[in-house]
């Protein structure tokens, strides 16, 4: 795994606006869906890779991965049944610079590209993100009664270390709820 340099200020700062590939593939177990890539992901190619976020640990703590991966080894995930992919594609400092249209457009792309890729379940990670694009002010986390383009949706909490509601225990715990209802 060895060490990876850390993005200086000037290339975080040109990162703005650029996007990520999704890690994905036909018929996964899981798409976990990010709200947008942060810029240190963008200046990395790595989604959920800035130190601090707390989406490799949670992946593990709730059992979908053998060991915490690093964000450089994403293109594992498909070998476990998992993806990655944005609700919107642009990489921002904060996901509250996103618009609510943004989001929207997002949710309806979202919903092609699982129409297209077929996962059993989708889950999204961010419940404010996902209340905007989908139009859904009321929902919570946790599975969601209506399907996303023929799979099972779930919601959890955004991982990054700007979320200080939940404790790297308590969304690890979140998303080992999700691996429980999956029967992996």
């Amino acid at each position: 795994m060895g060490r990876h340099p850390r993005p200086t200020r000037e290339e975080l700062a040109a990162a703005a606006d650029r996007t990520l590939p999704d890690v994905i593939a036909p018929g996964l177990d899981v798409l976990f869906v990010g709200i947008n890539p942060g810029l240190w992901s963008a200046a990395t190619g790595w989604h959920f890779a800035r130190p601090g976020n707390r989406f490799w640990p949670a992946l593990h703590r709730g059992g979908f991965t053998p060991r915490q991966l690093h964000p450089s080894e994403q293109d594992d995930l498909p070998g476990y049944g998992l993806g990655i992919t944005n609700m919107v594609a642009r990489a921002s400092a904060r996901a509250d610079e996103l618009t609510a249209a943004e989001l929207l457009a997002g949710a309806e792309l979202l919903t092609d590209k699982v129409r297209r890729y077929g996962p059993r379940w989708v889950a999204v990670v961010g419940v404010t993100a996902y209340r905007i694009g989908f139009a859904r002010p009321k929902a919570g986390f946790g599975p969601q009664p209506e399907p996303l383009g023929g799979a099972r949706l779930w919601v959890l909490p955004n991982p990054s270390g700007l979320n200080a509601h939940f404790t790297p225990v308590t969304l690890g715990a979140a998303f080992a709820e999700l691996h429980a209802a999956t029967g992996r």
